[in-house]
């Protein structure tokens, strides 16, 4: 028996407007499974589906979280796991979407029981990392964790510092903590979980053409409220795609259109690492054209 849907994909590859075609289909209610989209404070910038589509469908877990948070798989898992019951009180179809593989990994396979980081080592930890190069940092990880720092990229920050505080905590590598089996929170053969695959030049054009389209909807603005806030620039909603370019020409340093053709160029790099990683470390997920896969989930749901 399904027990759920699983929506994946690079960002642009249509997977929000399939995910609200099957929920009409099917009765099914929409968990966000993207990293990016939880914050409330990036609704344009982010891509999150419009009030038009939350009116077609239940939409759960979107813009829930402050900028000023540092939001975790861990968190997104126990969020997940009430919006999943929630939808099964209500006779709904759970249809997990987004691009973030992590999320997917720690539905189907757990996530490790690592011991939780108190506030004063992450104070410790993340004091001692202020004004430091993130490739430094990332050899400071090697110097103690070589295991984790390994599987890192060097500009990786959040990962890093989250390695740091791990093994400052517990002495022992991350890697190793990550060895340890958790329990899924969805058995892989109760979910079809599909990837949605484009081809690379389709895909390019759709990612160019969507940056252009949150420009025209007030990305800049949106930008400039979260940039006014003074947050932490290591916080990921910082980092989103698109928000570290628009914040450079907010302050004047590079014109507008530099700003979209970085932020463009980031998100064609970002959608090729989420297709490498979805096809290494996820297998469960069946790969499909967006044409195909409306009809393949509705099937797989009805058997």
């Amino acid at each position: 028996m399904i027990r759920a849907v699983l929506i994946a994909g690079p960002t642009a590859s249509g997977k929000s407007a399939l995910a609200v075609s099957l929920a009409e289909r099917i009765g099914g209610t929409i968990i966000n499974a993207d990293s990016m989209q939880v914050y409330g404070d990036l609704r344009v910038i982010t891509a999150r589906p419009t009030p038009e589509d939350e009116r077609r469908a239940p939409h759960l877990l979107y813009g829930h979280v402050d900028a000023a948070e540092n939001y975790s798989t861990g968190r997104w898992i126990a969020d997940a796991m009430r919006k999943l019951e929630d939808a099964k009180a209500a006779g709904h179809v759970p249809i997990f979407v987004g691009g973030t593989g992590l999320y997917f990994r720690a539905l189907l396979r757990g996530l490790s029981d690592i011991p939780p980081v108190s506030a004063e080592i992450r104070t410790e930890v993340r004091g001692g990392a202020e004004g430091v190069a993130t490739p430094d940092l990332h050899a400071r990880l090697a110097a103690t964790d070589p295991r984790t720092a390994a599987g890192l990229r060097p500009s990786d920050r959040q990962r890093i510092l989250r390695a740091l505080e791990v093994f400052a905590a517990t002495g022992r590598s991350l890697a190793e903590w990550q060895e340890k089996p958790g329990r899924p929170m969805i058995e892989p053969k109760e979910a079809t979980a599909v990837f949605l695959s484009v081809d690379r030049e389709t895909l390019r054009r759709r990612i160019d053409e969507r940056f252009d389209t949150m420009l025209e909807k007030g990305a800049v603005e949106e930008v400039q409220k979260l940039v006014a806030r003074n947050l932490d620039p290591s916080l990921p909603a910082m980092k989103a795609h698109g928000v570290p370019w628009l914040a450079r020409h907010l302050r004047g340093e590079i014109s507008r259109e530099a700003a979209a053709a970085g932020g463009k160029a980031d998100t064609r790099r970002y959608s090729k690492r989420q297709e490498t990683w979805f096809r290494h470390q996820l297998k469960e997920f069946a790969w499909l054209e967006p044409e195909q896969a409306l009809e393949n989930l509705v099937s797989a749901v009805s058997r």
